[in-house]
């Protein structure tokens, strides 16, 4: 038995030749296995990618076989990705609710009404409102955010909170 030359098919001269060489075996091998909706063309690229990846640590007469097994490899994970997929799309999603048409026309006036109350707040208390209410974050963390003390984040805050509620009632 003869000795192969190189102990690995890192140089890119011998990639070459044997991508040329096994590239559309591989192809169809997937295809023929796996059909074509899970892309065969991606997952002969990815599997070359790995092959050049760990060139160093695959032997010449391992090659193809290595080539081989992770392709179909990434294929089988490509089908048990597709049957999650398929799991959740056929979890029936919730469409009605059972809100009237009214509740949810106010809810959007309110949420617009909101909206333009918090654009009215001045930046600092803007800032401190949604770090507090949005983010959720004490006013101790806001204060070492902003570089202030924490009792000027309740007062910016409580501020906020006093003209929301009038701005929210006069609209």
């Amino acid at each position: 038995m003869s000795k192969p030359l190189q102990d690995n098919i890192c140089d890119n001269h011998l990639f070459e030749r044997f991508y040329k060489k096994h590239s559309k075996n591989l192809h169809d091998f997937l295809y023929y296995k796996f059909g074509g909706h899970l892309n065969p063309e991606d997952k002969v690229q990815e599997a070359f990618i790995k092959l050049w990846q760990n060139c160093a640590k695959v032997s010449t007469d391992k090659a193809k076989s290595f080539l081989f097994t992770t392709a179909n490899n990434l294929m089988l994970n490509a089908v048990a990705h597709q049957k999650v997929v398929l799991k959740y799309k056929a979890i029936p999603k919730k469409t009605a609710t059972n809100e009237s048409p009214e509740f949810v026309l106010q809810e959007k006036e309110y949420h617009i009404k909101l909206q333009k109350a918090i654009s009215n707040l001045t930046e600092a208390q803007r800032v401190a409102f949604l770090l507090n209410r949005v983010e959720g974050k004490r006013f101790k963390e806001i204060a070492e955010l902003l570089n202030i003390s924490t009792k000027a984040v309740e007062k910016r805050i409580y501020g906020a909170l006093r003209k929301l509620r009038q701005d929210i009632d006069e609209l």
